[in-house]
């Protein structure tokens, strides 16, 4: 433990970041898991990642900038593991937790989805993550697992439209193995640069805002949409309308 005590006085102080409380800062969470468990904190993570990607309540759970931070401490020796143990251990939670996912909406799926709206769930999200399912079909299980909610609920929306389980693993493996392995990666590699470390709380924010990109580019499309159909409408006479 001297040499772990040493890696985190020697890490510069890392600032939380402005985005949510702190109990979900990813910094602030690793930092908890080497605290109690030290080099174990990578199964700290995995838990995270599989409740973020196969648990309905963990929707809210930060996974994508976790992945970075825990790369990026993996580099700076925080947590005391090789990335090529971290990386393929974050990467099978995530399989793991995709395949409870499908498995919770193909047993359970009408009973989950026809709950009313509470504190934590919401008929938004399923709405929102129907429609994105809808639109890409297939390579939506691989495509969700880069923005947040959607893809806690996209292989629940699979299991529950009765989605091929091949046809849902296969999209499934090729998702989480560039999500995982590529975003652990990625803070592995810019975690040794000075001004990340820094910085980290920037790094995070850029992360999330990259993450939810795609849903505010959905949200923009349906607005116009919205604001366009009655224009259509209004252009067509009342003789050719059914």
């Amino acid at each position: 433990m001297t040499a772990l005590t040493s890696a985190l006085a020697a890490l510069p102080a890392l600032p939380a970041p402005t985005l949510g409380p702190e109990w979900l800062d990813p910094v602030n969470i690793i930092n908890a898991f080497v605290g109690w468990v030290g080099p174990w904190a990578v199964v700290g993570v995995m838990f995270v990642i599989f409740a973020e990607t196969g648990l309905l309540v963990g929707f809210f759970l930060p996974g994508d900038s976790l992945l970075f931070t825990l790369g990026m401490f993996v580099g700076t020796g925080v947590v005391g593991v090789p990335i090529w143990l971290a990386a393929p251990a974050v990467w099978l939670a995530a399989i793991a937790g995709n395949q409870t996912g499908y498995l919770i909406g193909s047993k359970a799926g009408p009973a989950v989805f026809n709950k009313p709206d509470s504190r934590f769930f919401k008929q938004e999200y399923v709405e929102r993550t129907s429609a994105f399912f809808a639109k890409h079909g297939g390579k939506a299980v691989t495509l969700a697992q880069f923005v947040p909610i959607v893809r806690t609920f996209t292989p629940v929306m699979a299991g529950v439209g009765k989605m091929h389980y091949r046809h849902f693993f296969g999209f499934n493996l090729l998702g989480a193995t560039l999500w995982a392995f590529g975003i652990t990666w990625l803070g592995w590699f810019l975690g040794s640069i000075t001004w990340i470390q820094e910085n980290i709380d920037f790094m995070i924010l850029a992360i999330v805002f990259v993450s939810i990109t795609p849903m505010i580019i959905h949200a923009v499309q349906e607005r116009r949409s919205s604001r366009t159909a009655p224009e259509s409408d209004r252009a067509v006479p009342e003789s050719n309308r059914a």
